[in-house]
């Protein structure tokens, strides 16, 4: 397993949060593509940075994992979130934990059916694209990120709910990239550019650490999916030095 913690000193009688997320599917090391580990890291994240917890995150090797962790959770894949001694392992009871006991994370968690509609089909619609690969996907998939631009053109904040980040911009944004770096690789499909509310939106986040520490590689995006398709990455494909993507048109401003 490797450590990496956001630098939060011990101090206090802030409690110390793990989180166990997979690990790169490439190297066995960095931050593995899994959305829900990316969704749960930057949620903590947010929490250490307001000091509510200490956060530890730690990466798993799920091809060869570490003794300790087969005899803990068997075959159990992260995320896992572990507080004071307790192991919570499923994405809904993560969920659940983080907005009723870990301190602070309430607040995270908005009520807004809008959002949570305009939001949760996007991804169903990229995977669709991808199986199916074809323009009619394709559009249903424009069409609700159309959809996610206009209602931050009618809101006018900084993120989905308000001018600070909440439990849907943690949910959102590692799917964005997803879609950003993994359509293009396999479809050439780009957010178009005349989303500029969108792109607005994804410049800010590219500007917060809670993203970019928990965002995986654009290598480790694309070997997700190649993984899912049966196929694997090229030898020289998995010696690249690992890319972020997180340029932005130039006709965007902030």
């Amino acid at each position: 397993m490797s450590d990496s913690a956001n630098g939060n000193s011990h101090g206090g009688d802030i409690p110390e949060i793990e989180l166990i997320i997979k690990a790169s599917t490439i190297d066995g090391r960095r931050k593995g593509a899994c959305l829900f580990c990316q969704e749960y890291f930057m949620d903590l994240y947010l929490l250490a940075e307001l000091k509510t917890i200490s956060l530890k995150v730690t990466t798993v090797d799920m091809l060869k994992p570490p003794p300790d962790f087969r005899t803990n959770f068997e075959a159990t894949p992260p995320p896992i979130l572990i507080d004071g001694g307790l192991a919570v392992l499923e994405n809904e009871k993560i969920e659940r934990h983080i907005m009723k006991n870990v301190p602070g994370g309430h607040n995270l968690f908005v009520q807004d059916k809008d959002v949570a509609t305009r939001i949760e089909n996007v991804y169903s619609k990229f995977k669709l694209m991808l199986l199916k690969k074809e323009e009619a996907s394709k559009n249903a998939l424009l069409s609700q990120l159309r959809k996610i631009d206009e209602h931050l053109g009618k809101r006018g904040n900084r993120f989905l709910t308000g001018d600070t980040l909440c439990c849907f911009d943690c949910e959102l944004m590692p799917r964005l990239q997803h879609i950003r770096v993994a359509g293009k690789y396999f479809m050439d499909f780009d957010i178009p550019t005349d989303l500029t509310n969108l792109w607005r939106y994804m410049y800010h986040m590219y500007h917060l650490d809670a993203f970019t520490q928990s965002c995986p590689a654009d290598q480790d995006i694309i070997n997700h999916y190649k993984l899912q398709q049966g196929t694997k990455m090229k030898k020289h494909e998995e010696l690249e030095t690992p890319t972020y993507t997180t340029s932005i048109p130039d006709n965007i401003r902030p």
